[in-house]
């Protein structure tokens, strides 16, 4: 009976460990990406700069992070990723902060993913529901977004569907960040640092999903 109860008390440790960790590691890495958003912004980035800047990001993700998560080198690639990425959207930002209102749509933006970010915590770290079964809905799910989305850059070009396609992002992305809590909660993930890109990536894909979708209906008349 000891020995459970030393084992569960090293399991909660372990979790906790793993929790704080990544929370401290995505808010160091939340403040760089700002900083090479607002990089990108002064300097008048481009949207061949941002493509090539996100193209570079998906290729530390998929083949540097997994060889560098296990060490001290997976932190640089997280602020790696991290500055990528933000360095990407500098364009849309100059875009939406042109526009009269620009300021107030990035704050608004920026409030709903913070708050979507912190209710989601909170449900997932005050719930004994495992949200691992997610996982596999949210990648097909994702699969689809691409391939509409390049149905309609390519093809049907529709203001309408693009808009669609920015909400359910901004859905599959809440989903995503759900399932990646619970599984740092629950003893699903033990890496932090590939919890970090994950939740980064997921609020990234949030913000300039909701930035999207302000600015169109800041639009309407």
């Amino acid at each position: 009976m000891s020995t459970f109860s030393t084992t569960a008390v090293s399991n909660i440790k372990v979790k906790n460990k793993v929790l704080s960790d990544t929370m401290r590691l995505l808010s160091y890495t939340l403040v760089f990406g700002g900083l090479a958003s607002w990089f990108s912004v002064a300097s008048g980035a481009g949207f061949g700069s941002a493509i090539v800047s996100s193209l570079a990001a998906i290729a530390v993700i998929w083949f540097v992070l997994p060889k560098t998560q296990n060490s001290n080198k997976g932190i640089l690639t997280a602020f790696a990723v991290a500055g990528l990425l933000g360095y990407s959207i500098g364009p849309m930002l100059t875009h939406y902060l042109a526009m009269p209102n620009g300021a107030d749509l990035v704050i608004q933006a920026l409030t709903g993913t913070g708050v979507a970010f912190f209710a989601i915590s909170f449900y997932a770290q005050n719930t004994t529901k495992d949200f691992s079964f997610l996982n596999g809905m949210i990648f097909f799910a994702m699969v689809g977004i691409i391939i509409l989305s390049l149905l309609n850059f390519f093809f049907l070009e529709s203001s309408a569907f693009s808009l669609l396609i920015s909400f359910a992002v901004v859905m599959i992305m809440g989903a995503f960040m759900l399932s990646q809590m619970s599984a740092i909660i629950n003893g699903g993930e033990t890496n932090y640092i590939s919890a970090t890109v994950g939740l980064y990536l997921a609020l990234h894909n949030m913000f300039t999903s909701l930035l999207h979708l302000l600015g169109a209906f800041s639009n309407d008349d």
